[in-house]
């Protein structure tokens, strides 16, 4: 199978720019150098999961345990959850993990994405 899109994992028109190229629509805009700052090396040729990794990579270094419980606006903690192994087919895969938690005034049963 083909490693996932750009759109498949960030959403419908989604896309990749060039370095100096104009957005198409307003829009979220993560630089390149935010990614590599992350650990992606080559941005321009990574796959559509490498970019989703750096990025919450990059995230997870600023949503802390330590910010959460100093900054009550905070309503986002990502940490590193607990490395395993599986197998696919005859082939050994480690699996790590990286937690989200969301937190808000317990109102509502479903996530909404504008309650953070």
């Amino acid at each position: 199978m083909a490693e996932p899109t750009i759109a498949q994992i960030f959403g419908t028109g989604a896309t990749r720019l060039a370095s100096g190229a104009a957005t198409p629509s307003a829009g979220l805009f993560i630089p390149d150098t935010a990614l590599q700052t992350a650990g992606l090396a080559t941005p321009s040729t990574a796959t559509a999961e490498g970019h989703f990794v750096a990025i919450n990579m990059g995230a997870k270094t600023y949503l802390t345990q330590t910010n959460f419980d100093t900054n009550t606006d905070q309503s986002l903690l990502m940490a590193d959850g607990y490395a395993s192994f599986i197998d696919r087919g005859s082939t050994k895969y480690r699996v790590d993990q990286i937690t989200l938690s969301l937190a808000k005034v317990d109102d509502n049963a479903t996530i909404d994405p504008d309650n953070y």
